[in-house]
């Protein structure tokens, strides 16, 4: 039955009930002689309980929303006596549990009920057994537990002694656990303890027991029992009546509304599932043709280790529920590709290029086909059984727009993933203290850090985007993930975007997944990211002014930890002295290949190696599962080596090596094209590191009719340089023309026909330069790839080795064929003083390398190489 109360208060987003103690006591009574029913907890509002119940509390909704009971919530303190009065013109009583433990007690023991005390020192439980045995010796007590913080935090040990009450044959039980603790163990446990009614009235034990001296008489009558407790207990008391008390007595005030309701009438409003689900078999994923319950939506980035664990676990979910999993992988190098293609029933969708979390999302959205929710994981999660089933039923009982779990890291410990608003204290905060005092005020910290957040379902503002359920209909109105952020704070923006439309998000803890956070990797570059899109964020929904602070904040947290790359990084890009578009940003490819709609592009890799033995295997290893499939054909052409490259090219399955003796690049080159069977074909130095997903987008341009030429894009990674030598690269990638030329990328191709311009390599060193020559401007395509990476020279005299050989490479060429910068673009990079001192470097270094091209550093003379870059 639900409770039958004519009038409700609401305050806060608190439902107080509106009754005098005749119909409290009725209504205690009719459940202590019904049967077949759910438990009725019974608690006092107070200020205290809107601080924590209340809209801006941290447990709003939980309570109303907890499914397997329900709350009779009765006035208690004065203010909330006093704005029952003003919003409804009569004069409604306080009903203090302390008031009315004993008359309750009293009908407990009429009606032969068993009356259990969950809580309380032992101390306080003995004091009570005392006095019971003296003046009610005709009470049946089922029992007295007073369990430890940590039994009660522990979801397998509250059952355990929810089960013991159960046990105990209990019909009342007294919670005197504190706030808001007592009233978060009664909405989890109440239903598992048998009870019939359960009494959370908090102090009302100690005052019974004698423990404390009640408030006299004038006291109360005049609003004042609080200074009298106050006075009491300073110590225990002072942060709930002077800090927390005045706030929530200005919510109280500012949001009261009265409602009253049909009998039988309850608040809540559960959201029904629908009955969606295709006929399943336990083990397999639904096909895209069915209707599933859920859509699992996964976003791989070089994964192939970690997907094997979160597809078990998925597996073992399908004895619950229909499940239809759809990864989308953005350009990973390993073997994530492959890994997939042995589980046919997963949805597997290649973005073409790396698109971020947020654009992986939305690829794999477009396949989730007919599915009631859409579950968003991270590649490195597993799910613990159940954990969905457990989502789907808090969404059910919250009616909640999105539901996460309880994540836990590799050693078992709690991960705190649960996340407040940002704010501009919470960002003074986190950048002033870090990860210190994670127990301050929740104001100046972003991040949910109490124990106590984790244990009990509740309402909150975000998470991380780690796994997040979604009703699909909510989704369908919100819209694609804004892919603007990349990585790092998509989620926040998605979970506003989830409240905005008038949807909450609820946190389950009996939905436990393991996350070992590996999946986005970790590097300067993605460090400044972080730091950057919290003013992205800042800008997208608040004022210039806000966002102006919100900078400045960031940036001087930055400052504070230049001595870390990513952090002098982005205070770099705060300051305005580096641009954001050096960021790592979605770089989606010509076309996105589903593994629906045939192989990997064919085409041959040829690579030439001058004793590469160090550096080989790391420029094979993404490419070693295609060629050991067949799906392409990779040359590896050994000119002269003396240091065993051949012997480290050969242990990678499907690869053909050549191993001659006649050194030079260009022998080697028109050796390998010699034997070569496939086009189109790239031409890779054997220093440079090629992803899968950058290969097949050359691949698949070059196989267009009329394609001739194409390289992908690259970026520098000037990791452990010198400053000069990443000054020199940060002018050279400003320069307006380093990025339309076949040449600086260590990687080329061309298909068949335009291979025709030149039927052999001829002598030279620069034979980029030279093949970059034979096409005009628009027969060479610079493809928005997943970028190579090009090791740089890591100190200055490396680099006048490498500079050396390039300018006599295009010396050697005709007048004319070699492309150059110009000093006129080299001016035109310069747009402030960091742009400046960088040009000066650049200009200084080339001009070095110009001058004296003609002389080797090498001992001996001969070719001019960077080692540094090649160590392992």
């Amino acid at each position: 039955m639900a409770i039958d109360v004519p009038e409700s208060m609401y305050s806060a987003g608190i439902p107080v009930h509106l009754v005098d103690f005749e119909r409290t006591m009725s209504i205690i009574s009719h459940r202590l002689v019904e049967a077949a029913q759910i438990p009725l907890c019974v608690v006092s509002i107070n200020l205290d309980h809107i601080h924590h119940f209340g809209t801006s509390g941290r447990w709003n909704g939980a309570l109303e929303h907890a499914g397997s009971s329900e709350f009779l919530n009765l006035i208690d303190g004065a203010p909330i006596a006093a704005q029952a009065r003003r919003s409804t013109g009569r004069v409604w009583p306080r009903l203090a549990g302390s008031d009315l433990i004993e008359p309750i007690l009293e009908k407990a023991i009429g009606h032969g009920s068993r009356i259990g005390f969950l809580g309380g020192s032992l101390e306080t439980q003995q004091a009570l057994q005392t006095r019971f045995a003296a003046e009610r010796p005709d009470m049946a007590i089922s029992g007295w537990w007073s369990p430890e913080r940590s039994q009660l935090s522990n979801h397998g040990l509250s059952k355990e002694l929810a089960a013991e009450i159960r046990a105990a044959q209990t019909d009342v039980l007294v919670v005197g656990l504190g706030k808001p603790r007592q009233e978060l163990w009664m909405a989890e446990y109440a239903a598992h303890t048998g009870a019939k009614v359960l009494l959370g009235f908090g102090a009302a034990v100690d005052f019974m027991a004698g423990k404390v001296a009640r408030a006299p008489r004038w006291a109360s009558d005049n609003g004042l029992e609080w200074a009298w407790r106050l006075s009491r207990e300073p110590r225990r008391l002072s942060r709930r009546y002077l800090v927390d008390g005045p706030s929530s007595y200005v919510a109280l005030r500012a949001s009261t509304g009265v409602k009253t309701a049909p009998k039988g009438h309850t608040s809540r409003e559960p959201y029904r599932i629908k009955s969606a689900r295709a006929v399943p078999v336990a083990g397999s994923f639904a096909g895209p043709e069915d209707t599933a319950d859920v859509a699992v939506l996964v976003v791989t980035y070089n994964n192939a280790e970690d997907i094997p664990k979160l597809l078990k676990s998925l597996r073992e979910e399908t004895a619950d529920h229909c499940l239809r999993v759809i990864v989308a992988d953005n350009s990973s190098s390993d073997a994530t590709l492959e890994t997939l293609a042995a589980h046919p029933d997963v949805i597997t969708v290649s973005t073409g290029g790396n698109l971020g979390y947020s654009g992986g999302i939305n690829v794999a959205a477009k396949l989730a086909g007919t599915a009631e929710h859409l579950l968003v994981l991270n590649p490195d999660l597993s799910v613990s059984r159940g954990a969905i089933k457990a989502m789907l039923a808090r969404m059910r009982h919250s009616g909640a727009g999105a539901v996460v779990p309880r994540l836990l890291d590799d050693d078992g410990q709690i991960y705190h993933s649960l996340r407040r608003e940002p704010s501009l204290s919470r960002s003074i905060g986190d950048a002033v203290v870090g990860s210190r005092f994670p127990d301050r005020p929740a104001w100046l910290s972003e991040i949910e850090t109490d124990a106590e957040s984790y244990v009990y379902a509740r309402q909150v503002s975000w998470a991380t985007g780690a796994a997040i359920l979604i009703r699909s209909e909510l989704a369908a109105k919100l819209g694609p993930w804004d892919e603007r952020f990349f990585l790092y704070s998509e989620e926040t923006d998605y979970f506003r975007k989830i409240r905005n439309a008038g949807g909450t998000i609820w946190f389950e803890p009996l939905a436990v997944m393991n996350h070992e956070r590996g999946g986005s990797g970790s590097s300067a570059g993605l460090t400044a990211l972080m730091a950057v899109n919290k003013v992205r964020y800042a800008q997208a929904h608040h004022s210039r002014l806000y966002s102006l602070a919100m900078r400045g904040i960031v940036a001087a947290a930055s400052v504070a930890r230049a001595t870390q790359p990513g952090h002098r990084m982005a205070a770099g890009m705060l300051f305005g002295m580096r641009s954001w578009e050096n960021l790592p940003k979605a770089s989606p490819g010509a076309r996105t290949l589903h593994r629906a709609e045939g192989a990997f592009p064919s085409g041959t890799v040829i690579i030439p190696a001058y004793n590469e033995a160090g550096v080989l295997a790391r420029t094979l290893r993404p490419l070693a599962n295609l060629a050991a499939s067949g799906a392409i054909e990779v040359i590896v052409a050994c000119n002269g080596c003396s240091d065993g490259s051949a012997a480290v090219a050969s242990t990678f399955p499907g690869v053909v090596v050549l191993d001659l003796q006649e050194p030079g690049k260009t022998s080697a080159l028109n050796a390998a094209d010699a034997i070569a069977t496939r086009w189109p074909r790239i031409y890779l130095d054997a220093d440079i590191e090629i992803t899968a997903g950058a290969l097949a987008e050359v691949f698949a341009h070059l196989a267009q009719p009329g394609a001739l030429a194409a390289r992908p894009t690259f970026r520098y990674d000037t990791s452990g340089a010198d400053l000069r030598v990443r000054s020199y690269y940060r002018a050279r990638t400003r320069i307006r023309g380093m990025q339309q030329h076949l040449w600086g990328a260590g990687a080329y191709a061309v298909s068949a026909a335009g291979h025709a311009r030149f039927p052999t390599f001829p002598e030279a060193t620069a034979d980029d330069a030279y093949v970059d020559s034979l096409f005009m401007h628009g027969e060479k395509v610079i493809l928005d790839t997943p970028p190579l990476l090009v090791r740089t020279p890591r100190s200055t005299r490396e680099l006048h080795h490498t500079l050396r050989r390039i300018y006599r490479g295009n010396h050697e060429l005709a007048p004319g064929t070699a492309m150059s910068s110009g000093l006129a673009n080299l001016a035109a990079s310069i747009t402030g003083p960091l742009e400046l001192v960088d040009a000066g470097v650049y200009a200084s270094l080339a001009f070095a390398g110009k001058l004296r091209r003609g002389n080797s550093l090498t001992v001996g003379g001969g070719w001019d190489r960077d080692e540094s870059s090649r160590l392992a």
